[in-house]
């Protein structure tokens, strides 16, 4: 149990599915309240669709955090992930009426301590770029400001000739296919590893894996996307790459095209590509093929836990975000 100054809180326990709930409205209130704080009154954060709060909870594991209060309600939650060797907050949130008394700073040391424990080379979260408060709290706690997650959207009209590979349609051949996505992940940043991401995603159907092969029939990228609405209510209107391998810039550009096309395919007329700009040449590329800036995060990872250096040409993109 993590010291806290209110003795009237306890945690951190692991949530439930019986948690989506309350877990949906701190997130609500808690995000409302500070675009409230940021001078953008009229902005109202919807509570997230429950399926993925349910992936949330399966790829973090043990590493799901809530907190409560002396009437067993919860007051703060801290999502962990473990990506092989990668360890990553997201999200995380404390009830506007416990804030300032110290939780939030309790919540982030319990999850530094459990990611450390289980010998992750990486620490990191994203936050909002226009939030100072949030940038000097975590800044308080020893994380250091990195590059930007840039969201780039294209709105998408043609449909592409091309019938994409992915995840869900391999059959008996699953194991060997997920087994290949780790391997080509390891080459480029040994110990980082997205396979419960990518078995968590085809068995809850809310998007797929797209695999990419070179003439050799080698795999040379694959992309992790998701279909399912972000908000509860919401309908399915957009194709989200959360994650994405190439071993080089033409597998990069051909797993771009491919992703394109499993969005007309899905009969989706838009594609977002949570892009990290410590990847450049990427990132200009995408803009030069019509891509558009729609939102920034700031990338902060903790002092002496920084993200590898990935082979020039290559891209590993890792949304730390849900």
């Amino acid at each position: 149990m993590a010291w806290l100054p209110d003795r009237e809180i306890r945690g951190p326990e692991r949530p439930t599915m019986r948690d989506i709930e309350p877990l949906n409205r701190i997130f609500s209130e808690a995000f409302t309240d500070r675009y409230r704080r940021d001078g953008m009154s009229g902005v109202r954060v919807p509570h997230l669709n429950p399926t993925i709060w349910r992936y949330a909870l399966e790829d973090a594991g043990d590493g799901a955090m809530v907190w409560r209060d002396a009437d067993a309600e919860l007051c703060g939650f801290n999502i962990l992930h473990l990506s092989g060797r990668e360890g990553w907050m997201g999200p995380l949130a404390v009830r506007p009426d416990r804030q300032g008394a110290g939780l939030g700073k309790s919540m982030i040391r319990a999850g530094i301590d459990w990611l450390k424990a289980r010998g992750v080379r990486t620490i990191g979260l994203e936050t909002m770029p226009r939030t100072i408060e949030n940038i000097g709290f975590y800044s308080q706690l020893g994380f250091l400001p990195q590059h930007l997650t840039v969201t780039l959207v294209r709105d998408l009209t043609r449909r592409p000739a091309l019938h994409p590979e992915v995840l869900s349609t391999a059959g008996p051949a699953r194991a060997d296919r997920l087994r290949a996505c780790r391997e080509l992940t390891d080459r480029l940043v040994p110990g980082t590893d997205f396979t419960r991401e990518l078995a968590a995603t085809a068995d809850l159907r809310i998007g797929d894996t797209l695999l990419l092969r070179d003439p050799a029939g080698e795999l040379a990228g694959f992309a992790l996307f998701h279909t399912a609405p972000l908000a509860a209510g919401r309908p399915q209107e957009e194709l989200r790459v959360l994650k994405l391998v190439a071993r080089d810039a033409e597998s990069f550009e051909r797993l771009i095209g491919t992703a394109e096309a499993a969005a007309l395919a899905a009969d989706v007329r838009r594609i977002s590509l949570r892009c990290q700009t410590a990847f450049g040449p990427a990132y200009l590329r995408l803009v030069q093929m019509g891509y558009r800036a729609h939102w920034t995060d700031l990338r902060m990872t903790l002092d002496g836990y920084a993200e590898p250096v990935v082979p020039a040409g290559a891209v590993v993109w890792s949304n730390w975000e849900i």
